[in-house]
Protein backbone atom coordinates (compact mmCIF):
# COMPACT_ATOMS: atom_id res chain seq x y z
CA UNK A 1 0.00 0.00 0.00
CA UNK A 2 2.97 2.38 1.16
CA UNK A 3 4.21 1.48 -2.43
CA UNK A 4 1.11 2.41 -4.40
CA UNK A 5 0.88 5.61 -2.28
CA UNK A 6 4.38 7.01 -3.39
CA UNK A 7 4.01 5.70 -6.53
CA UNK A 8 0.55 8.14 -6.89
CA UNK A 9 2.78 11.10 -4.98
CA UNK A 10 5.18 10.60 -7.79
CA UNK A 11 3.11 10.84 -10.33
CA UNK A 12 0.80 13.57 -8.82
CA UNK A 13 4.16 15.35 -8.47
CA UNK A 14 5.44 15.30 -12.45
CA UNK A 15 5.94 18.43 -14.01
CA UNK A 16 2.83 19.03 -16.85
CA UNK A 17 4.59 20.84 -20.01
CA UNK A 18 1.97 23.33 -20.82
CA UNK A 19 4.25 26.67 -20.85
CA UNK A 20 5.79 24.78 -24.25
CA UNK A 21 1.72 24.52 -25.18
CA UNK A 22 2.29 28.35 -24.33
CA UNK A 23 5.14 29.15 -26.39
CA UNK A 24 3.83 27.55 -29.48
CA UNK A 25 1.02 30.07 -28.89
CA UNK A 26 2.92 32.66 -29.21
CA UNK A 27 5.38 31.22 -32.06
CA UNK A 28 2.10 31.12 -34.00
CA UNK A 29 0.96 34.63 -33.10
CA UNK A 30 4.39 36.10 -34.24
CA UNK A 31 4.00 33.98 -37.41
CA UNK A 32 0.91 35.82 -38.45
CA UNK A 33 2.26 38.81 -37.25
CA UNK A 34 5.30 39.10 -39.26
CA UNK A 35 3.69 37.61 -41.81
CA UNK A 36 1.18 40.70 -41.88
CA UNK A 37 4.15 42.99 -41.70
CA UNK A 38 5.83 41.45 -45.00
CA UNK A 39 2.57 41.34 -47.08
CA UNK A 40 3.33 44.71 -48.76
CA UNK A 41 6.86 43.25 -49.51
CA UNK A 42 5.74 40.19 -51.66
CA UNK A 43 2.87 42.51 -52.84
CA UNK A 44 5.11 45.46 -53.40
CA UNK A 45 6.49 45.41 -56.88
CA UNK A 46 2.96 44.96 -58.65
CA UNK A 47 1.36 47.29 -56.01
CA UNK A 48 4.39 49.82 -57.11
CA UNK A 49 3.84 49.17 -60.44
CA UNK A 50 0.00 49.74 -60.29
CA UNK A 51 0.22 52.99 -57.96
CA UNK A 52 3.01 54.45 -60.19
CA UNK A 53 5.01 54.36 -56.99
CA UNK A 54 9.02 55.19 -57.09
CA UNK A 55 11.28 54.18 -54.75
CA UNK A 56 11.38 56.90 -51.97
CA UNK A 57 7.69 56.72 -52.31
CA UNK A 58 7.81 52.96 -51.61
CA UNK A 59 9.87 53.54 -48.88
CA UNK A 60 7.74 55.99 -46.94
CA UNK A 61 4.83 53.54 -47.52
CA UNK A 62 6.65 50.53 -46.23
CA UNK A 63 7.83 52.86 -42.85
CA UNK A 64 3.99 53.51 -42.22
CA UNK A 65 4.08 50.56 -40.39
CA UNK A 66 7.47 51.48 -38.33
CA UNK A 67 5.87 54.99 -37.38
CA UNK A 68 2.96 53.66 -35.53
CA UNK A 69 4.57 50.64 -34.52
CA UNK A 70 6.87 53.17 -32.51
CA UNK A 71 4.16 55.42 -30.94
CA UNK A 72 2.41 52.62 -29.94
CA UNK A 73 5.22 50.82 -28.13
CA UNK A 74 4.61 52.56 -24.53
CA UNK A 75 0.84 53.28 -24.35
CA UNK A 76 0.81 49.34 -25.50
CA UNK A 77 3.23 48.35 -22.42
CA UNK A 78 0.84 49.98 -20.36
CA UNK A 79 -2.48 48.58 -21.61
CA UNK A 80 -0.53 45.10 -21.04
CA UNK A 81 0.70 45.84 -17.10
CA UNK A 82 -3.04 47.27 -16.76
CA UNK A 83 -5.62 44.14 -18.48
CA UNK A 84 -2.75 41.39 -19.08
CA UNK A 85 -1.15 40.05 -21.65
CA UNK A 86 -3.84 37.36 -22.59
CA UNK A 87 -6.78 40.14 -23.32
CA UNK A 88 -4.42 42.48 -25.08
CA UNK A 89 -2.46 40.29 -27.27
CA UNK A 90 -5.48 38.94 -28.29
CA UNK A 91 -6.99 41.76 -29.47
CA UNK A 92 -4.27 43.01 -30.90
CA UNK A 93 -4.47 40.30 -33.15
CA UNK A 94 -7.79 40.82 -34.06
CA UNK A 95 -7.53 44.27 -34.56
CA UNK A 96 -4.30 44.01 -36.79
CA UNK A 97 -6.05 41.71 -38.99
CA UNK A 98 -8.80 43.69 -40.08
CA UNK A 99 -6.77 46.21 -41.11
CA UNK A 100 -4.40 43.88 -43.00
CA UNK A 101 -7.91 42.57 -44.44
CA UNK A 102 -8.67 45.84 -45.41
CA UNK A 103 -5.66 46.81 -47.67
CA UNK A 104 -6.79 44.27 -50.13
CA UNK A 105 -10.20 47.32 -50.86
CA UNK A 106 -7.17 49.69 -51.32
CA UNK A 107 -7.59 49.21 -55.13
CA UNK A 108 -10.84 50.46 -55.68
CA UNK A 109 -9.37 53.78 -54.89
CA UNK A 110 -7.45 56.16 -57.72
CA UNK A 111 -4.10 58.16 -57.47
CA UNK A 112 -3.09 60.01 -54.50
CA UNK A 113 -6.06 58.68 -52.35
CA UNK A 114 -5.07 54.88 -52.84
CA UNK A 115 -1.58 55.93 -51.41
CA UNK A 116 -3.05 57.94 -48.30
CA UNK A 117 -5.69 54.87 -47.82
CA UNK A 118 -2.74 53.02 -48.20
CA UNK A 119 -0.68 54.80 -45.96
CA UNK A 120 -3.37 54.54 -43.35
CA UNK A 121 -4.23 51.33 -43.40
CA UNK A 122 -0.37 50.10 -42.79
CA UNK A 123 -0.32 52.70 -40.13
CA UNK A 124 -3.07 51.11 -38.28
CA UNK A 125 -1.23 47.65 -38.50
CA UNK A 126 1.46 49.09 -36.62
CA UNK A 127 -0.72 50.59 -34.12
CA UNK A 128 -2.37 47.38 -33.48
CA UNK A 129 1.29 44.95 -33.54
CA UNK A 130 2.73 47.41 -30.73
CA UNK A 131 1.85 45.34 -27.86
CA UNK A 132 2.60 42.00 -29.23
CA UNK A 133 6.09 41.62 -28.31
CA UNK A 134 6.07 42.85 -25.15
CA UNK A 135 3.15 40.89 -24.37
CA UNK A 136 5.55 37.92 -25.79
CA UNK A 137 8.27 38.97 -23.21
CA UNK A 138 5.64 39.08 -20.51
CA UNK A 139 3.99 35.57 -21.23
CA UNK A 140 7.80 34.15 -21.29
CA UNK A 141 8.49 35.69 -18.00
CA UNK A 142 5.57 34.30 -16.04
CA UNK A 143 5.38 31.12 -17.93
CA UNK A 144 9.38 30.25 -17.74
CA UNK A 145 12.42 29.91 -15.14
CA UNK A 146 15.30 31.84 -16.22
CA UNK A 147 17.29 28.99 -17.68
CA UNK A 148 14.71 28.09 -20.15
CA UNK A 149 14.06 31.65 -21.53
CA UNK A 150 16.69 32.01 -23.96
CA UNK A 151 15.13 29.02 -25.79
CA UNK A 152 11.39 29.85 -25.44
CA UNK A 153 12.37 33.59 -26.54
CA UNK A 154 14.31 32.18 -29.39
CA UNK A 155 11.09 29.88 -30.31
CA UNK A 156 8.94 32.80 -30.73
CA UNK A 157 11.26 35.39 -32.39
CA UNK A 158 12.08 32.52 -34.92
CA UNK A 159 9.07 32.55 -35.93
CA UNK A 160 9.39 35.97 -38.36
CA UNK A 161 11.53 33.32 -40.40
CA UNK A 162 9.13 30.62 -39.81
CA UNK A 163 6.64 33.08 -41.57
CA UNK A 164 8.76 33.90 -44.83
CA UNK A 165 9.40 30.10 -45.17
CA UNK A 166 5.72 29.46 -44.75
CA UNK A 167 4.16 32.75 -45.80
CA UNK A 168 6.53 34.48 -48.55
CA UNK A 169 5.43 31.37 -50.94
CA UNK A 170 1.84 31.58 -50.49
CA UNK A 171 2.16 35.28 -50.66
CA UNK A 172 3.69 35.05 -53.81
CA UNK A 173 1.73 32.60 -55.26
CA UNK A 174 -1.96 34.40 -54.66
CA UNK A 175 -0.02 37.83 -56.50
CA UNK A 176 0.57 35.54 -59.20
CA UNK A 177 -2.16 33.85 -59.59
CA UNK A 178 -5.22 36.28 -58.21
CA UNK A 179 -3.40 39.35 -58.15
CA UNK A 180 -1.74 41.49 -55.08
CA UNK A 181 -5.22 42.17 -53.49
CA UNK A 182 -5.67 38.53 -52.53
CA UNK A 183 -2.64 38.23 -50.27
CA UNK A 184 -4.30 40.73 -47.97
CA UNK A 185 -7.19 38.86 -47.85
CA UNK A 186 -5.73 35.68 -47.42
CA UNK A 187 -3.60 36.98 -44.61
CA UNK A 188 -6.67 38.75 -42.45
CA UNK A 189 -8.66 36.17 -42.54
CA UNK A 190 -5.75 33.94 -41.27
CA UNK A 191 -5.57 36.31 -38.17
CA UNK A 192 -8.97 36.74 -36.65
CA UNK A 193 -9.33 32.77 -36.83
CA UNK A 194 -5.68 32.91 -34.38
CA UNK A 195 -7.49 35.56 -32.62
CA UNK A 196 -10.58 33.92 -31.57
CA UNK A 197 -8.13 30.93 -30.94
CA UNK A 198 -5.75 32.34 -28.53
CA UNK A 199 -8.47 34.08 -26.31
CA UNK A 200 -9.98 30.45 -26.14
CA UNK A 201 -6.87 28.77 -25.13
CA UNK A 202 -4.39 31.04 -23.33
CA UNK A 203 -4.54 31.40 -19.32
CA UNK A 204 -2.42 32.50 -16.95
CA UNK A 205 -0.17 29.44 -14.94
CA UNK A 206 -2.35 29.63 -12.06
CA UNK A 207 -5.26 29.90 -13.74
CA UNK A 208 -4.51 27.30 -16.35
CA UNK A 209 -6.58 24.30 -16.00
CA UNK A 210 -3.68 21.46 -17.64
CA UNK A 211 -1.01 23.00 -15.10
CA UNK A 212 0.10 21.18 -12.10
CA UNK A 213 1.50 22.75 -8.85
CA UNK A 214 5.10 20.73 -9.79
CA UNK A 215 5.22 23.01 -13.00
CA UNK A 216 4.14 25.86 -11.37
CA UNK A 217 6.43 25.56 -8.64
CA UNK A 218 9.42 25.01 -10.99
CA UNK A 219 8.58 27.97 -12.89
CA UNK A 220 8.60 30.17 -9.73
CA UNK A 221 11.28 28.69 -8.20
CA UNK A 222 13.15 29.53 -11.13
CA UNK A 223 12.71 33.23 -11.43
CA UNK A 224 9.33 32.83 -13.48
CA UNK A 225 6.89 35.74 -12.49
CA UNK A 226 3.99 34.05 -12.56
CA UNK A 227 1.44 35.94 -10.51
CA UNK A 228 1.99 39.00 -12.96
CA UNK A 229 -1.31 39.33 -14.66
CA UNK A 230 -3.16 38.48 -11.09
CA UNK A 231 -1.01 41.45 -8.95
CA UNK A 232 -2.28 43.72 -12.16
CA UNK A 233 -5.76 42.46 -11.93
CA UNK A 234 -6.31 44.04 -8.82
CA UNK A 235 -3.75 46.66 -8.94
CA UNK A 236 -5.60 50.33 -7.67
CA UNK A 237 -4.95 53.74 -9.42
CA UNK A 238 -1.49 54.70 -7.78
CA UNK A 239 -0.14 51.39 -8.93
CA UNK A 240 -0.96 52.17 -12.41
CA UNK A 241 0.17 56.01 -12.21
CA UNK A 242 3.34 54.75 -10.72
CA UNK A 243 4.40 53.61 -14.34
CA UNK A 244 5.53 56.68 -15.78
CA UNK A 245 7.95 57.71 -13.39
CA UNK A 246 10.17 54.49 -13.74
CA UNK A 247 10.21 55.22 -17.60
CA UNK A 248 12.92 57.86 -16.66
CA UNK A 249 14.44 55.56 -14.39
CA UNK A 250 14.84 52.83 -17.21
CA UNK A 251 16.38 55.45 -19.48
CA UNK A 252 19.21 56.21 -17.04
CA UNK A 253 20.67 52.65 -17.18
CA UNK A 254 24.11 52.38 -19.26
CA UNK A 255 23.01 48.92 -20.33
CA UNK A 256 19.90 49.27 -21.06
CA UNK A 257 20.81 51.87 -23.26
CA UNK A 258 23.25 49.70 -25.09
CA UNK A 259 20.87 47.00 -25.64
CA UNK A 260 18.46 49.49 -26.64
CA UNK A 261 21.34 50.84 -29.50
CA UNK A 262 21.59 46.77 -30.50
CA UNK A 263 18.18 46.34 -30.90
CA UNK A 264 17.84 49.27 -33.22
CA UNK A 265 20.59 47.58 -35.19
CA UNK A 266 19.27 44.68 -35.25
CA UNK A 267 15.98 45.52 -36.37
CA UNK A 268 17.47 47.07 -39.17
CA UNK A 269 18.43 43.95 -40.34
CA UNK A 270 14.94 42.66 -39.86
CA UNK A 271 13.39 45.27 -41.89
CA UNK A 272 15.30 45.10 -44.83
CA UNK A 273 14.58 41.40 -44.99
CA UNK A 274 10.57 42.06 -44.03
CA UNK A 275 10.54 45.07 -46.78
CA UNK A 276 13.31 45.60 -49.72
CA UNK A 277 14.45 41.88 -49.65
CA UNK A 278 11.96 40.54 -51.83
CA UNK A 279 12.33 43.46 -54.32
CA UNK A 280 15.80 43.19 -54.36
CA UNK A 281 15.79 39.35 -55.46
CA UNK A 282 13.11 41.06 -58.43
CA UNK A 283 14.58 44.49 -59.46
CA UNK A 284 18.52 44.21 -58.22
CA UNK A 285 18.67 40.55 -59.55
CA UNK A 286 15.46 40.24 -62.16
CA UNK A 287 13.97 37.70 -60.67
CA UNK A 288 10.51 37.20 -61.31
CA UNK A 289 7.59 37.49 -57.94
CA UNK A 290 6.88 34.60 -58.03
CA UNK A 291 10.54 33.12 -58.18
CA UNK A 292 11.50 36.02 -55.24
CA UNK A 293 8.67 33.99 -53.07
CA UNK A 294 9.84 31.32 -52.89
CA UNK A 295 13.70 31.86 -52.70
CA UNK A 296 13.03 34.88 -50.20
CA UNK A 297 11.83 31.38 -47.79
CA UNK A 298 15.79 29.62 -48.30
CA UNK A 299 17.41 32.48 -46.60
CA UNK A 300 14.58 32.34 -44.00
CA UNK A 301 14.74 28.24 -43.39
CA UNK A 302 18.47 29.62 -42.15
CA UNK A 303 16.87 32.31 -39.97
CA UNK A 304 14.46 30.11 -38.53
CA UNK A 305 17.46 27.68 -37.79
CA UNK A 306 19.76 30.12 -36.21
CA UNK A 307 16.99 31.55 -34.11
CA UNK A 308 16.48 28.20 -32.56
CA UNK A 309 20.10 27.50 -31.78
CA UNK A 310 20.78 30.62 -30.70
CA UNK A 311 18.59 30.46 -27.62
CA UNK A 312 19.46 27.07 -27.28
CA UNK A 313 23.65 28.10 -27.05
CA UNK A 314 22.76 30.60 -24.74
CA UNK A 315 20.67 28.33 -22.44
CA UNK A 316 23.45 25.59 -22.61
CA UNK A 317 26.22 27.92 -21.91
CA UNK A 318 23.92 29.13 -18.85
CA UNK A 319 24.14 25.46 -17.66
CA UNK A 320 27.46 24.89 -17.99
CA UNK A 321 27.41 27.50 -15.03
CA UNK A 322 28.90 30.81 -17.26
CA UNK A 323 27.75 34.01 -16.75
CA UNK A 324 24.06 35.62 -17.74
CA UNK A 325 26.17 37.95 -19.07
CA UNK A 326 28.15 35.45 -21.53
CA UNK A 327 25.46 33.47 -22.18
CA UNK A 328 23.58 36.24 -23.77
CA UNK A 329 26.05 38.26 -25.64
CA UNK A 330 28.04 34.88 -27.49
CA UNK A 331 25.40 34.09 -29.80
CA UNK A 332 24.54 38.03 -30.59
CA UNK A 333 28.18 38.86 -31.29
CA UNK A 334 28.68 36.01 -33.19
CA UNK A 335 25.26 36.04 -35.34
CA UNK A 336 25.96 39.66 -35.91
CA UNK A 337 29.28 38.48 -37.19
CA UNK A 338 27.80 36.36 -39.61
CA UNK A 339 25.03 39.01 -40.81
CA UNK A 340 27.54 41.26 -41.89
CA UNK A 341 28.35 38.75 -44.72
CA UNK A 342 25.46 39.78 -46.68
CA UNK A 343 27.77 42.60 -48.50
CA UNK A 344 29.75 40.38 -50.17
CA UNK A 345 26.68 39.67 -52.56
CA UNK A 346 27.92 43.39 -53.75
CA UNK A 347 30.75 41.72 -55.06
CA UNK A 348 29.18 38.20 -56.75
CA UNK A 349 27.18 37.82 -59.80
CA UNK A 350 25.66 34.26 -59.30
CA UNK A 351 21.94 34.00 -58.09
CA UNK A 352 22.63 30.47 -56.31
CA UNK A 353 25.65 32.07 -54.71
CA UNK A 354 23.77 35.30 -53.67
CA UNK A 355 20.92 33.10 -52.37
CA UNK A 356 23.86 31.10 -50.31
CA UNK A 357 25.63 34.56 -48.40
CA UNK A 358 21.63 36.03 -47.66
CA UNK A 359 21.48 32.40 -46.29
CA UNK A 360 24.21 32.77 -43.70
CA UNK A 361 23.30 36.21 -43.11
CA UNK A 362 19.75 35.38 -42.01
CA UNK A 363 21.21 32.45 -40.03
CA UNK A 364 23.23 34.56 -38.12
CA UNK A 365 20.38 37.50 -38.01
CA UNK A 366 18.39 34.53 -36.35
CA UNK A 367 21.23 33.28 -34.04
CA UNK A 368 21.75 36.63 -32.18
CA UNK A 369 18.46 37.50 -31.80
CA UNK A 370 18.15 37.19 -28.52
CA UNK A 371 17.36 40.80 -27.11
CA UNK A 372 13.75 39.67 -25.93
CA UNK A 373 15.31 37.18 -23.67
CA UNK A 374 17.30 39.85 -22.85
CA UNK A 375 14.27 41.53 -21.78
CA UNK A 376 12.77 39.25 -20.05
CA UNK A 377 16.25 39.17 -18.09
CA UNK A 378 16.26 42.23 -17.10
CA UNK A 379 13.33 44.18 -17.00
CA UNK A 380 11.58 44.96 -13.64
CA UNK A 381 9.23 42.62 -12.02
CA UNK A 382 6.95 45.96 -11.57
CA UNK A 383 6.64 47.25 -15.26
CA UNK A 384 7.47 44.24 -17.25
CA UNK A 385 5.02 45.31 -20.32
CA UNK A 386 6.50 49.10 -20.38
CA UNK A 387 9.79 48.16 -20.01
CA UNK A 388 9.40 45.69 -22.86
CA UNK A 389 7.34 48.72 -24.64
CA UNK A 390 10.39 51.04 -24.16
CA UNK A 391 12.79 48.78 -25.55
CA UNK A 392 10.96 47.39 -28.36
CA UNK A 393 10.65 51.39 -29.01
CA UNK A 394 13.55 51.99 -29.27
CA UNK A 395 14.09 49.03 -31.63
CA UNK A 396 11.42 49.79 -33.98
CA UNK A 397 12.80 52.99 -34.99
CA UNK A 398 14.63 51.44 -37.68
CA UNK A 399 11.20 49.97 -38.86
CA UNK A 400 11.09 53.48 -40.26
CA UNK A 401 14.25 54.82 -41.04
CA UNK A 402 15.37 51.33 -42.73
CA UNK A 403 13.16 51.46 -45.26
CA UNK A 404 13.10 54.98 -46.50
CA UNK A 405 17.00 54.96 -45.99
CA UNK A 406 17.07 52.29 -48.40
CA UNK A 407 14.64 54.02 -50.45
CA UNK A 408 16.85 57.17 -50.80
CA UNK A 409 19.95 54.85 -51.70
CA UNK A 410 18.44 53.08 -54.09
CA UNK A 411 16.53 56.41 -55.77
CA UNK A 412 20.19 57.89 -55.69
CA UNK A 413 22.69 55.30 -56.78
CA UNK A 414 19.74 53.12 -58.88
CA UNK A 415 21.50 49.88 -57.19
CA UNK A 416 20.99 48.04 -53.96
CA UNK A 417 24.44 48.09 -53.49
CA UNK A 418 24.97 51.01 -50.67
CA UNK A 419 21.73 49.38 -48.99
CA UNK A 420 23.43 46.18 -48.38
CA UNK A 421 26.80 47.92 -47.21
CA UNK A 422 24.25 49.94 -44.74
CA UNK A 423 22.60 47.04 -43.28
CA UNK A 424 26.09 45.35 -42.71
CA UNK A 425 27.12 48.49 -40.78
CA UNK A 426 24.48 47.93 -37.94
CA UNK A 427 25.14 44.84 -37.35
CA UNK A 428 28.94 45.75 -36.93
CA UNK A 429 27.36 48.17 -34.30
CA UNK A 430 25.02 46.08 -32.28
CA UNK A 431 28.27 44.45 -31.61
CA UNK A 432 30.46 47.10 -30.29
CA UNK A 433 26.95 48.17 -28.26
CA UNK A 434 27.43 44.73 -26.44
CA UNK A 435 30.85 44.84 -26.09
CA UNK A 436 31.72 48.49 -24.69
CA UNK A 437 28.41 49.85 -23.32
CA UNK A 438 25.98 47.15 -21.73
CA UNK A 439 28.37 45.89 -19.53
CA UNK A 440 26.94 43.02 -17.24
CA UNK A 441 23.30 41.62 -17.86
CA UNK A 442 21.21 41.90 -14.76
CA UNK A 443 17.74 42.45 -13.69
CA UNK A 444 16.92 45.95 -13.33
CA UNK A 445 15.69 47.02 -9.62
CA UNK A 446 14.00 50.23 -9.68
CA UNK A 447 13.25 53.22 -6.67
CA UNK A 448 9.64 53.49 -5.56
CA UNK A 449 8.85 56.97 -7.01
CA UNK A 450 8.88 59.89 -4.69
CA UNK A 451 5.55 61.72 -4.33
Amino acid sequence: MDKIRDNLHDTQMKKSKVRWFVVFMLFLVTSVNYADRATISIAGDALQSDLGLNAVSMGYVFSAFGWAYVIGQIPGGILLDKFGSKLVIGMSILFWSIFTLLQGAIGFFAGGTAIIVLFALRFLVGFSEAPSFPGNSRVVAAWFPSKERGTASAIFNSAQYFALVIFSPLMGWLTYRFGWESVFYVMGAIGIVLALVWLKVIRNPREHPKANRAEIDYIEAGGGVVDMDQKKEGAGSKEKQSQWPFIKQLLKKRMLIGIYIAQYCITTLTYFFLTWFPVYLVQGRGMSILEAGFIASLPAICGFLGGILGGMFSDFLLRKNLSLTIARKTPIIIGMLLSCSMIICNYVDAEWLVVVIMSLAFFGKGFGALGWAVVSDTSPKQTAGVSGGLFNTFGNIASITTPIIIGYIVNATGSFNGALIFVGANALVAILSYLFIVGKIERVELEAPTK
